[in-house]
């Protein structure tokens, strides 16, 4: 059994971590903005008796933050994995348009918040023995592969997030933990749309083939859910 930390525990992505976590035996803390409000956790956490815990987390909050890793430390001596799962897209932007508040909103949720959410529960990783990171990216990130402009905000914030997984890994590397990031596909979620083409199940399975699979030697680099090498 591992213990697992998933951010943006909610909805979409991170909720099928937590199902698909929970179904094969593993702990799981669940963190995000709002739990009262988390009719699918609660039945979860019902299905599934003292393996689940919901807690409160506003990723672009540093206060938020700490006071995650406060209630975690007290929860569990060590953390197996962290899935910086939480992040956020503004759709409909356009050249011409673009307004500092998405873009430093984007910016703040998607590569602020993981890096400092890393940084607070660095300590149970490392006690873990073998602790992981897997930091939610995106192929849109990619420098190489991008053609057109399109979701600026998040395109931008998911090659940021791609450095900050190389500098993670960099500093956490010889303390024991190993980080990468993730491409998880086009997705079926709120975010991804009706006309993606993957199912949070398939994309969710093969991220944890990915994640279970992972090796330090594997430490900084950019995957899809396949485990095939992405360009940065």
């Amino acid at each position: 059994m591992q213990r697992v930390l998933v951010t943006g525990g909610n909805r979409g992505l991170g909720l099928e971590f937590v199902r698909q976590l929970l179904a094969r035996g593993d702990r799981v803390y669940a963190a995000c903005r709002h739990p009262g409000r988390t009719l699918a956790l609660t039945e979860l956490a019902g299905a599934y008796p003292g393996h689940l815990v919901v807690l409160p987390l506003e990723v672009d909050k540093e206060r938020s933050i700490a006071e995650l890793a406060r209630e975690t430390a007290a929860l569990t001596d060590a953390l197996d994995v962290l899935i910086n799962n939480a992040g956020m897209l503004v759709s409909g932007e356009r050249f011409g348009t673009l307004a500092a508040k998405s873009l430093s909103e984007t910016f703040s949720a998607n590569v602020i918040g993981p890096v400092l959410v890393t940084q607070a529960l660095a300590p149970l990783l490392e006690k873990s023995g073998g602790g992981k990171v897997l930091n939610i990216t995106s192929i849109l990130g990619s420098i190489t592969d991008t053609e057109a402009f399109g979701t600026p905000s998040y395109a931008i914030s998911k090659a940021a997030l791609n450095m900050a997984t190389r500098q993670l890994a960099l500093e956490l590397g010889p303390r024991g933990v190993t980080v990468v990031c993730a491409h998880p596909g086009w997705v079926k979620t709120d975010m991804g749309g009706a006309g993606a083409t993957l199912s949070p199940q398939a994309s969710i399975a093969g991220l944890l083939r990915v994640l279970d699979a992972i090796k330090p030697t594997a430490a900084g680099t950019f995957v899809d859910y396949r485990g095939h090498k992405l360009p940065w």
